[in-house]
């Protein structure tokens, strides 16, 4: 039974062509739950109001599909995923995805686990670990169709937290708030390092709210380069950024 908040949901979904089933509706309102338990016993979200969390936090992660062709993408790599934004929304709208979410607190980790047991969700692997380190390792390394940050640090350095996970030919797409002109520019020499090329930036407004968001769709022209990514707390101390 859909209640007001979960039938706005879906019918915004379905605007943009991605209908959820009951079972998915499900699955996200024991997200909700867990999420909110959860973050009583530890500091998962600031937003724990539901209509906040289904918008905020459910729609705004699912708008990477918006613009990304989720139907030609088999896994999906989630870099610094927190409470499992954007991957675990993203996971349950589309099934068929192989997901790989990878975060520096076992806190977290635990959660998720405990979260996909509960909703049932199959082929999620959950890594306890830090991205420059995991990024190195082969079946992780250029491995990923689609890989994924959502407000996880400046574009000059999440480029070298994610795209070592991307594919040639694979994407890797950057959530923001604000407009990322600025950080666009700063960038530019990590995207080149990292054989990155910017292919587009989506903007569009949450709703009910109207806040901004953006959206950067970067292709993966080549493989790695051996020296990338630098050791563990390097890209934040030293952004790839040149002088």
């Amino acid at each position: 039974m859909t209640d007001v908040i979960q039938q706005q949901f879906q019918e915004r979904l379905a605007g943009h062509g991605i209908h959820l089933d009951d079972r998915q509706l499900e699955q996200f309102e024991i997200y909700f739950r867990e999420l909110v338990d959860w973050n009583e016993k530890m500091n998962l979200t600031g937003i724990t109001e539901r209509e906040a969390v289904y918008t905020k936090h459910f729609y705004d992660s699912i708008s990477l599909a918006f613009y990304a062709d989720m139907d030609q993408v088999s896994n999906l790599a989630d870099i610094g995923s927190g409470a499992g934004f954007p991957g675990i929304p993203l996971k349950i709208c589309f099934p068929h995805l192989r997901l790989t979410i990878i975060d520096s607190l076992q806190k977290r980790i635990n959660f998720l686990q405990h979260l996909c047991e509960s909703a049932g969700l199959q082929q999620v692997e959950l890594i306890h670990g830090r991205a420059e380190e995991v990024g190195r390792k082969p079946g992780y390394r250029d491995s990923y169709d689609l890989v994924t940050a959502r407000a996880v640090a400046k574009l000059a350095v999440l480029n070298e937290f994610c795209l070592p996970f991307t594919r040639k030919g694979g994407t890797f797409t950057a959530m923001k708030g604000i407009d990322p002109t600025e950080e666009l520019e700063e960038a530019a020499f990590s995207l080149k390092e990292l054989n990155g090329k910017v292919r587009e930036v989506q903007a569009f407004q949450l709703p009910i709210e109207e806040s901004a968001r953006h959206i950067i769709l970067i292709d993966k022209t080549g493989d790695t380069p051996r020296k990338y990514p630098r050791k563990p707390g390097t890209p934040l101390k030293m952004p790839l950024i040149k002088i």
